[in-house]
């Protein structure tokens, strides 16, 4: 047995000055020793797994092979089979839960500050919980005993009470705790550094042994067959008639599966299994550990503890605990081994001694308290801290459900749900976006091994973090550039990262502020860089109330309603969809009515087949032009110029590719965003000021609203729209990007008399919430339909023109609206974020899906979907009779509803009437 006195002494050793140090560095083999086992009573491993024949034969084909017999692979396959699907093979080249499930800790928090992740976990619980042993009569080994979230500052309890409030709206019960009220809950707790906790009384674990094998039970008997012993040595892919590739078949050890589709659950091996099939998983392996401790007296039946700010967690374990967390140097897992079944690392102790001592200081008993096992084991880690969920870009009928960080336990039943649905339906019921492989991350960055280790090590060593409003990551950065990125990055540009590209947030008037080149926070021999003005702003930043630079946004965002400002928006996306049929994939695809003569432009969505928003964006309409320009392609048939937010550019195209192939339509989709740039005007004295740039008439008569033309500025052809993002006069131009720099200068220059600004997307924010204008994937998204959004307008239903979604929509219409965005108001000035929760008359009916401040009302805004608790439909009527509160950390403010925008109702100032 060791203790962990022994291991803080040793760890102690290590941090004296080097002459009392012994010459040989502190590892696990000079620390203190203790014994490789979990803490479960059962699990699946027995004798001789691995290397005999298959439990079954593989069938000659299914509909659906899961690989990965884990916590995914086994929710994955139950969930399908429930949902109907019965010809489902689940290959595991082992035995379940051999390869990350079976050493996890199981944890289950319900509070997470995003809303789809509390729907994902509420389903887990209730899986594990109360279905599977209703089912089965099985005992999954989940135990309730309870959830403490630690606080040692403010910042981290006002973190808390934001997940506090946002629970109310989904009914998870849980209480903002004072030290005292915290030490008669956990008497073995030290508190004499403690701000506060949050208890949540329904929190709990679960027993990976016990839930997978009663999953396969429930699942087997609906007539899923599961084969253990069955390495995947292959995956067949073959090319339709189109030259879409598509998943033909899957390749074992024992024989050919024929499939069209293949669920790679296979947790840190699917970057090898996609591999296989020609396809790209960015994650990574890396060692994740914990250890067991001998008997606590006194321990029984205490909630389990997250440690935050401390980087620790502390599971109860019958009468002992298991202490594990986070760590700035994890160690990577570089030789990923095919054979590592039921196995376990050797554990660090240099790596792992700072959440034993964040442990002791916690619960000052485990300091005489002996360590009866270690557990490291591996896990898959990727670039932003969620899973890979989703059908992959580059091959049809490939879907991926891994890289879940350590929570493939307790995200299980939720993902598997909506994983099984998305392989049934085509898309998930949730807005699955934040987990969709096809749009979070651009396909240059999912083969590019560098940014994905160096934004893996950060998510992994922040996410106990506290999950602050502006936070921008530091790792993975500089990786795309606009033409006008150095020319702003001269002038105080503070860059946002979004997909890759570099984006501008605000303007300091400090003076460049570049992004270095990352330094995993001094791990691994890193130096860190010292004096560092960029990470400084950042951390200026990580607060509740309003950020320091507060006024410099304000200013940004005034002089754009009185004047005019240029923001550079060249990361959007910009696609071209051409051909002899593009027209009729056109009306298909958008919502609107896009197919007007060229030099119109129009705003519009597209939906899913239930009705959802999968986006919106604007859609102009082109002729032909020269094969050498990017601003017009030569094509024959039809044209339609399409820009998007760069941020879902990759989800648009995901989107749009896929309806082309499974219509089998005669067009292309052409990306061209890194051949141009683009910068928006926008203001009271655009037109004054593009009139000296541009040489076209920029007159309402002859240049109205949501139109567009090719004309010269500064010598060089743009097309320039008028159009706007922020509910001002303005024009944009999208330039070659060879000549964004001199269009730039030439608008600076002669704005510079007329009072001109820089300006970024901090600004956009708060403009265009000011507006009225939607942000999709924050107030609009694809669970979400026009109808409920206040986007109707952009749908062509007076017309009989077909296109994606519209049956959803009009059975909508005809039923009724049971949910609604409205924009809220304070009188108050307090900082809104989203996830605040929405009272109306005394009751929850919703919660705020964005917030910012808007300048030119003096308000904050807010805006977030409510429905009626009673279950009727919610007309204008029902918004404009309620009282209304909206709560921020535990904090209840009146709101007054508004069924138009606060700013500019009539929309007079976007046609140039000022």
């Amino acid at each position: 047995m060791s203790y962990v006195s022994c291991a803080l002494r040793a760890a102690a050793l290590c941090r004296l000055p080097t002459p009392w140090r012994s010459h040989r560095p502190f590892s696990s083999a000079t620390g203190p020793t203790a014994k490789k086992s979990v803490p479960y009573q059962k699990t699946l491993k027995e004798e001789g797994s691995g290397s005999g024949e298959p439990s079954q034969p593989p069938p000659s084909s299914a509909e659906v092979v899961v690989v990965g017999g884990g916590s995914l692979g086994c929710q994955t396959t139950y969930h399908l089979v429930k949902q109907g699907v019965t010809n489902v093979v689940l290959l595991e080249r082992d035995r379940l839960t051999s390869g990350t499930t079976w050493h996890t800790a199981g944890l289950l928090w319900q509070l997470r500050p995003s809303d789809v992740e509390v729907e994902l976990l509420a389903h887990t619980r209730d899986v594990v919980s109360r279905e599977l042993p209703a089912e089965t009569g099985l005992h999954t080994g989940w135990v309730e005993n309870g959830g403490l979230f630690i606080a040692s500052n403010k910042q981290r309890l006002d973190e808390y009470k934001r997940l506090m409030s946002l629970g109310k709206v989904y009914g998870v019960e849980s209480y903002v705790l004072t030290p005292s009220q915290t030490k008669d809950l956990y008497p073995l707790m030290n508190i004499d550094d403690l701000y506060g906790t949050l208890y949540v009384p329904k929190d709990g674990t679960m027993d990976p042994a016990g839930t997978c094998s009663t999953l396969a039970r429930a699942a087997t008997a609906r007539g899923a067959t599961i084969i253990e012993n069955c390495p995947v040595t292959g995956i067949q892919v073959r090319a339709d008639d189109f030259g879409v590739k598509r998943v033909y078949a899957v390749e074992t050890a024992h024989g050919t599966i024929r499939t069209p589709c293949v669920v790679n659950c296979a947790g840190v091996w699917a970057r090898a299994l996609g591999r296989l099939a020609g396809v790209h998983v960015p994650l990574v392996g890396m060692h994740h550990a914990y250890v067991v401790t001998e008997r606590i007296e006194g321990i029984q039946n205490m909630p389990n503890v997250r440690d935050h700010d401390a980087s620790v967690y502390l599971r109860l374990q019958g009468d002992a605990l298991s202490v594990g967390g986070y760590e700035s140097n994890p160690i990577f897992w570089e030789e990923v081994s095919e054979k590592f079944a039921f196995g376990l690392f050797d554990l660090d102790w240099d790596v792992f001694m700072q959440h034993i001592e964040g442990a002791v200081n916690r619960v000052p008993v485990l300091e005489k308290t002996g360590i009866k096992s270690t557990v490291c084991g591996p896990e898959s880690f990727t670039a932003d801290h969620k899973p890979l969920m989703g059908e992959v870009p580059e091959v049809r009928g490939f879907f991926l459900g891994c890289g879940f960080n350590s929570a493939g336990m307790m995200l299980g039943g939720g993902c598997g749900r909506e994983l099984a649905h998305w392989i049934i339906h085509g898309r998930p019921e949730k807005d699955m976006y934040g987990y969709d492989i096809r749009q979070r991350f651009h396909h240059s960055l999912t083969d590019n091994n560098r940014w994905i280790r160096e934004r893996s090590h950060e998510s992994y060593a922040k996410n106990y973090s506290v999950v602050f409003p502006h936070d921008e990551p530091l790792a993975g950065r500089n990786v795309r550039k606009d033409p006008l990125h150095e020319e702003l990055l001269r002038q105080g540009c503070v860059f946002q990262e979004r997909h890759g590209w570099e984006r501008p947030g605000w303007f300091s008037p400090g003076g460049a502020a570049p992004v270095l080149d990352y330094d995993y926070y001094g791990a691994y021999g890193q130096e860190r860089h010292k004096d560092y003005t960029y990470n400084r702003l950042l951390g200026d930043e990580y607060t509740f109330d309003f950020p320091p630079h507060h006024d410099i946004i304000k200013n940004e965002c005034l002089t754009c309603r009185n004047s005019l400002a240029l923001f550079d928006m060249s990361y959007f996306g910009k696609f071209y969809l051409v051909g002899p049929e593009a027209t009729k994939a056109a009306n298909w695809l958008f919502t609107a009515d896009v197919s007007k003569a060229p030099g119109s432009t129009v705003y519009t969505c597209m939906l899913n087949k239930r009705g959802g928003v999968e986006s919106d964006l604007t859609v102009s309409r082109i002729s032909p032009g020269d094969p050498s320009s990017p601003l017009a392609p030569a094509f024959e048939g039809d044209g339609y110029y399409l820009a998007i937010g760069g941020a879902v550019a990759q989800h648009n195209w995901s989107h749009i590719t896929a309806v082309l192939q499974d219509m089998k339509l005669q067009c292309k989709l052409l990306d061209c965003s890194e051949e141009l740039g683009m910068m928006s005007i926008q203001g009271p004295l655009s037109r004054v000021v593009l009139q000296e740039v541009l040489d076209t008439d920029l007159s309402n008569e002859a240049f109205p609203f949501s139109t567009h033309k090719l004309a010269r500025a500064a010598g060089c052809t743009v097309r320039a729209m008028r159009l706007s993002f922020v509910g001002e006069m303005g024009w944009e131009l999208h330039v070659p990007k060879a000549d964004c720099v001199k269009v730039y200068q030439a608008v600076m220059q002669a704005g510079a008399r007329h009072g001109i600004t820089n300006a970024g997307y901090r600004a956009i924010d708060s403009l265009s919430i000011e507006k009225g204008y939607r942000h999709w994937h924050a107030d609009l998204r694809p669970d979400d339909t026009p109808l409920e959004s206040g986007l109707a307008f952009t749908c062509k239903l007076k017309s009989n023109i077909p296109f994606l979604g519209r049956e959803a929509v009009e059975a909508q219409k005809a039923k009724g609206i049971f949910r609604r965005l409205v924009c809220f108001t304070t009188e108050e000035k307090v900082p809104m974020f989203g996830l605040e929760a929405v009272w109306r008359d005394g009751k929850v009916v919703g919660h705020i899906r964005r917030a910012d401040f808007g300048f030119a009302i003096d308000k904050t805004i807010a805006y977030g979907y409510i429905c009626d608790p009673a279950g009727g439909p919610v007309s204008l009527d029902f918004v404009k009779s309620g009282s209304y509160e909206l709560e921020r950390m535990g904090v209840t403010y009146p709101a007054r509803a508004h069924t138009k925008s606060p700013f500019d109702p009539d929309n007079k100032r976007v046609k140039g009437l000022y």
